[in-house]
């Protein structure tokens, strides 16, 4: 075994017990019985789930574990007490920012940053389930992920300039003009209004809009459909989506030639071809 397998496997371990200090954390079965679907709570309700530097920091490091995680298949995001999250405190992130100097703020910009980047990066699909209040970094966590299911009540605003900020925070001038198209993006990131949730559907923001008693239900069901899937096959597709914004069609129809040949050696591939033999439903397994 290489170096590097070994530095993997020395890492890889299960995440069900993970027990959090600044979010709610619990992991549901998978078709098979086995804890695989893992649900993140933004839980400061009375602020309407604001971050701090620590919540940051830990989500931050939690993503990036997330690659080594043995039992994690997919991963659901939503906040406590109707909304999504409202961004950075104000008193203990704002406040703070303005009395430090260039490289306290640049470490915390790229600290911020970093959150993204873990959430592209690790295998898992990510499903947020957006309600109310979305702003700010809450909305760059629900665009960061792979899908986001909202409700009719959703109010999604990148609210940077507002507070005298660029509108080019943690990604949103690359991520956000992809989802939702160059004059639209622009639009929000230089206005900082919210929004609707009707708009965040017709524009593609949104996947689908449900119930405010209904959109956790829905991603976790949606979670639960992928988590049945061929999950190592997902992890590659993520990993696609993300690089080939990067690459031309030739490139990027070579790297898919080559994904999928990695693919066509997972036990899953065999099990599907195994199972329409035999005229029967699939049962993936994720290796």
């Amino acid at each position: 075994m290489s170096d590097v397998a070994l530095t993997m496997a020395h890492h890889k371990r299960p995440f069900a017990d993970y027990q959090p200090r600044h979010f709610l954390w619990s992991v549901a079965a998978d078709a098979n019985g086995k804890p695989s679907i893992a649900h993140i709570t933004l839980n400061r309700p009375e602020k309407k789930n604001p971050l701090t530097f620590d919540s940051y920091a830990e989500l931050r490091d939690l993503f990036r574990n997330l690659t080594y995680a043995t039992d994690i298949k997919v991963v659901v995001i939503s906040g406590a007490g109707g909304n999504f999250c409202s961004g950075g405190d104000v008193h203990e992130i704002i406040g703070p920012l303005t009395q430090m100097r260039m490289p306290e703020l640049l470490e915390f910009t790229r600290m911020t940053g970093d959150l993204v980047k873990a959430m592209r990066a690790c295998p898992q699909p990510i499903v947020s389930a957006v309600d109310g209040i979305c702003a700010g970094a809450g909305a760059m966590i629900a665009l960061a992920s792979d899908m986001r299911l909202g409700t009719p009540q959703a109010k999604t605003a990148f609210l940077f300039t507002r507070v005298g900020l660029a509108g080019a925070d943690m990604g949103a001038c690359t991520l956000l003009p992809r989802m939702i198209g160059q004059g639209r993006a622009s639009e929000l990131l230089y206005t900082g209004r919210s929004m609707s949730a009707e708009e965040g559907l017709q524009w593609g923001f949104f996947n689908a809009l449900h119930a405010g008693d209904q959109v956790l239900a829905q991603a976790q069901a949606l979670a639960a459909q992928l988590a049945a899937g061929p999950t190592f096959a997902h992890g590659v597709t993520k990993k696609l989506l993300h690089q080939e914004w990067a690459m031309g069609v030739d490139e990027a129809i070579e790297a898919e030639a080559q994904a999928q040949a990695i693919c066509m050696q997972t036990e899953d591939f065999r099990r599907a071809y195994e199972a329409f033999v035999a005229k029967q439903k699939p049962v993936f397994q994720g290796d």
